[in-house]
């Protein structure tokens, strides 16, 4: 009977899983990526040799990193490229990260195959492998692996190579989004730098990212403009906030929470350790767990998140345009002009985002409106006992109507929504600066 090696048996269970998931796009989502790729990394460690004088351990990167460095005719152009990439990546800071991240960047381009071949076929790092124990030293093991490499490479792989700041400590993946700020004078994020991460504290009331909602406590600021955190000192983020004071903002933020609504294992301990600095910090719960906010006198949900934002649900009762004026002084009359049209109400959400306001008719997903804020002239309530009835009046954008303006009238679940409707699309202007 042929010798069997537990790692390529394993290996082969995982691919029959990572097929059998629906679809035909291996995602980070993929249940079975993470094993695959651990089974990866732990072939290409097997039987990895350490050197005899030296304090520096060896990983398997350095295999490949070597590559660089060898006089050998007719180097392939994607293991250079590659290798390249993986190096000027600042998000890992050791051999282990670069290795993980070389591995996902092969399955997305479909050259693991290829970076394995140029390794067999390099006799100066192949002798790095012990001949007893490794696969690449193995005729019998080596050939099914290449087989394997090979299926792996007819498969497509989508994954999120900026997802890797973590890959230092785990192949697991945090939850990664981006957070878009227009302009404004301070965004209002307190940080803590802990182990050469900078986490969110706090933010400051009243201010960009308080009134967003968007940033939790506990997250982690991983980019800023597409400049790296990663191993940031004490105040480099606020230096380069600072220098990009006025200018919009692309911040990438690390969930503290996992995909499943659990700690993110790798941050468990800092978290810890900003719990000490700030005792009364809260870490919020899983926007899963959010329970969506309801009228107090009916069942009917008014709000819903999209995205980590609360996205109101009302009702949209008609547009009008309303001449040359669209200041504060004409709301009244410009929304009593609309409700005298007796249009038929539409279910609609309102989403107030950072720059702009949108309203999606909820059953058809139909944009009726969609305006950024420097555009929105003014915004109220109407002057009517029932108190949920709000319009904001806005500048026509075709150059052919520029001096006219039109009047939006919309009718929220209760007065208090209402209020903080008229609150949020007011601090639209208190946070975005504009020159003539």
């Amino acid at each position: 009977m042929a010798p069997r090696d537990p790692l390529l048996s394993a290996l082969k269970v995982c691919l029959l899983n990572l097929r059998s998931v629906d679809g035909h796009t291996v995602t980070d989502s993929n249940p079975h990526l993470s094993s695959c790729c651990q089974l990866l990394e732990l072939v290409l460690r097997k039987g990895l040799q350490q050197p005899v004088l030296s304090l520096v351990h060896r990983d398997y990167w350095q295999c490949f990193e070597q590559l660089l460095c060898q006089d050998t005719c007719g180097r392939l152009y994607t293991v250079e490229s590659a290798v390249e990439q993986t190096k000027a990546c600042k998000k890992m800071l050791s051999a282990q990260g670069r290795g993980r991240y070389l591995i996902r960047l092969a399955l997305g381009r479909k050259t693991l195959p290829q970076l394995i071949a140029h390794l067999l076929h390099t006799p100066r790092i192949l002798e790095w492998y012990s001949p007893t124990f490794s696969i690449f030293r193995n005729e019998e093991f080596l050939e099914p692996f290449m087989s394997l490499l090979l299926v792996l490479s007819h498969m497509e792989f989508k994954l999120d190579l900026q997802n890797c700041s973590f890959l230092d400590d785990s192949w697991l993946l945090p939850v990664c989004e981006t957070y878009e700020v227009v302009p404004c004078r301070d965004v209002g994020m307190v940080l803590s730098y802990l182990g050469g991460r900078v986490f969110l504290r706090d933010t400051i009331s009243g201010s960009q990212a308080d009134v967003d909602k968007f940033l939790r406590p506990g997250d982690v600021i991983d980019e800023i403009n597409g400049t790296c955190l990663r191993n940031s000192k004490n105040g480099q983020a606020g230096i380069i906030l600072s220098r990009l004071k006025g200018c919009p903002l692309s911040i990438r933020v690390v969930r503290w929470r996992a995909q499943d609504g659990t700690v993110f294992r790798p941050l468990i301990k800092p978290l810890r350790v900003l719990k000490m600095e700030n005792p009364r910090l809260e870490l919020g719960p899983a926007p899963c767990q959010q329970p969506a906010a309801r009228d107090q006198r009916t069942s009917t949900p008014t709000q819903c998140l999209k995205e980590g934002r609360i996205v109101y649900i009302v009702q949209y009762l008609g547009a009008k345009n309303i001449g040359m004026f669209g200041t504060k002084e004409v709301l009244q009359y410009a929304i009593s002009n609309v409700l005298q049209e007796n249009l038929p109400s539409k279910e609609v959400l309102l989403d107030i985002q950072e720059t702009h306001l949108t309203c999606t008719e909820s059953s058809s997903k139909v944009l009726l409106c969609d305006h950024h804020y420097p555009y929105v002239s003014c915004v109220g309530r109407y002057a009517q006992p029932d108190g949920t009835i709000l319009g904001f009046c806005v500048k026509n954008s075709p150059p052919e109507t520029s001096k006219n303006f039109s009047c939006v009238v919309l009718k929220a679940g209760s007065p208090e929504e209402c209020e903080a409707i008229v609150w949020r699309i007011a601090t639209g202007f208190k946070h975005t600066e504009w020159f003539v």
